[in-house]
């Protein structure tokens, strides 16, 4: 009986932390998937979880992963619903790619606008 009782708290223990655990998780992830937030984070080589961005290299296009998921949800595999917001940007942009400013020369390098040509 004590040995049950061990193992049924350890579980419980086990299960309460992963719960509470705040690790990041991949939106390409089958386990939660984010149809958008992976889309974003194919193109963008990463992607924000709670306001931090976390650059990584997928080595896959975007379907892929998708389809990954599909078969994972296909053959009985739950998806955990993560909170809104989870894959948002900082200062309440969407959830990975848009916004992004990339080239490094600002307005000095875009090739147009006001002041060419002057």
């Amino acid at each position: 009986m004590k040995k049950s009782a061990q193992v049924t708290l350890t579980v419980v223990a086990t299960i309460g932390m992963a719960a509470c655990s705040r690790q990041r998780v991949d939106p390409c992830q089958p386990q939660a998937f984010n149809d958008q937030a992976c889309q974003d984070a194919v193109h963008s080589g990463g992607y924000y979880w709670r306001g931090t961005w976390f650059p990584m290299t997928y080595g896959y296009p975007y379907p892929y992963y998708y389809d990954s998921y599909r078969r994972y949800t296909s053959t009985g595999g739950a998806v955990t619903t993560l909170p809104a917001g989870s894959y948002a940007r900082p200062g309440g942009g969407g959830s990975g790619a848009a916004g992004v400013e990339r080239g490094g020369f600002g307005a000095t390098g875009h090739g147009g606008g006001e002041g060419a040509g002057e």
